[in-house]
């Protein structure tokens, strides 16, 4: 066991549900409603009563309609008192990890004792909306996905995330062929992964009401197990029309429901409480860079965690970087010069999903309990954002 520095800031628990695919098993079900699941399941796993806690700060990205402050709503919806705050923060794709960055800083200073930190996304629930304040005098009215809109198109130049992917691919030269193979990985490796059971540990079950009666969803629903290589080459590109598009939908990364939550306190606290940490949190970093290659944000986000932590590459046992697009993964582990081996070790978002505000908080849950699963001792945990951002979060178990 690594020795820890009392104020150091640890993860007691760390859990997720499911993750549902666009109009699946999740969708009846709003945003706040998993963050709720997350939350109550991660107090129950880290002995935290309710009352205890000082703060919950949830990402989300698509709000629109969802009600006033979804994470409050999740944080009462878990049991949580109305004594104690809860809010949302939206730094898109890097939503549910920056929120267990900001929870670490409140605890580090002493300006909360507990905090609940994650993510939660209903990609299903984000509506069409229409601007009608003005009024409209005469003929048609056309409508807006907020879905898109507000979490897929690059405000800046006004295209689609999934065109800043094929920028990616022309500036690092990453073939389709490329793309492809890398997809099929991660779909093995996250059939693996199912087989062998690997994400029990982290998955609450969700109770969803349905025509046949309550049906509990405790196994992600995206993946697809026995995907070939020949049925990924049969995809046409999703973005590009010319003749030059490499990016598809089986090498890009999906529309999903989802939440994910940990639990942050001090070693002091911990001990003090007889827990047994699963990871101290060693340090963050958050990176900008040209929207038009947002993709490659993880680059220099992941230089900056590696040299705030006093680690150099070949130390990390295991990464979590998440695959919104086999582009981007590609050019971050060339430029990088990442052992493949160490990344994604039960296949990514192109597998699993992409839950936009609660991916941040779903891949360090699982680069947690991965850690713990193979006796990894070094962690980092990393994802683009759209706009042109990168963040990163690097942990070492105990």
């Amino acid at each position: 066991m690594l020795s820890v520095d009392m104020s150091d800031v640890v993860i007691v628990s760390a859990v997720r549900t499911a993750i549902g695919s666009l109009n699946g098993s999740l969708s009846s079900l709003a945003a706040h409603e998993l963050g709720a699941q997350v939350i109550k399941e991660a107090l129950k796993r880290g002995n935290v009563q309710p009352d205890a806690v000082s703060e919950v700060i949830l990402g989300q990205v698509l709000t629109a309609a969802q009600g006033q402050n979804p994470a409050r709503q999740a944080s009462v919806g878990a049991g949580i008192p109305y004594s104690v705050p809860a809010w949302n923060i939206n730094q898109l794709c890097g939503s549910g990890l920056r929120a267990v960055a900001l929870g670490y800083q409140a605890v580090r200073l002493g300006d909360s004792c507990i905090v609940v930190a994650g993510g939660q996304e209903s990609m299903s629930k984000a509506p069409h909306a229409v601007h009608m304040r003005a009024g409209v005098k005469f003929g048609d009215v056309s409508m807006k996905d907020t879905m898109t809109t507000d979490g897929l198109m690059d405000a800046f130049n006004n295209y689609h995330m999934g065109c800043t992917a094929e920028n990616v691919a022309k500036q690092w030269s990453v073939t389709r062929e490329d793309q492809d193979l890398f997809a099929l990985q991660s779909q093995q490796k996250c059939e693996a992964a199912r087989a062998a059971g690997s994400f029990k540990a982290e998955i609450v079950p969700v109770a969803v009401q349905s025509r046949q009666g309550t049906v509990s969803v405790d196994v992600d629903e995206f993946p697809r197990n026995g995907c070939t290589i020949e049925a990924l080459r049969k995809l046409r590109p999703a973005f590009l029309s010319d003749g030059t598009g490499t990016v598809t939908a089986g090498n890009a990364s999906g529309l999903n429901d989802g939440a994910a939550a940990v639990v942050l306190m001090s070693a002091e606290s911990a001990a003090s409480r007889g827990l047994h940490p699963l990871a101290r949190i060693v340090a963050w970093s958050q990176v900008g860079v040209d929207p038009a290659i947002m993709g490659t944000g993880p680059i220099s986000a992941i230089k900056s965690v590696l040299n705030k932590s006093n680690w150099d590459l070949d130390s990390v046992d295991l990464f979590e970087i998440n695959e919104a697009f086999a582009s981007q993964s590609l050019a971050i582990l060339r430029e990088l010069q990442i052992d493949a081996s160490k990344v994604n070790i039960s296949g990514g978002a192109i597998a699993l999903g992409h839950p936009i505000g609660a991916s941040g908080a779903r891949i360090l849950v699982t680069l947690v309990h991965n850690m713990r699963r193979t006796g990894s001792k070094r962690g980092v945990a990393s994802l683009c954002v759209g706009g042109g951002m990168g963040v990163a979060l690097s942990v070492e178990s105990l």
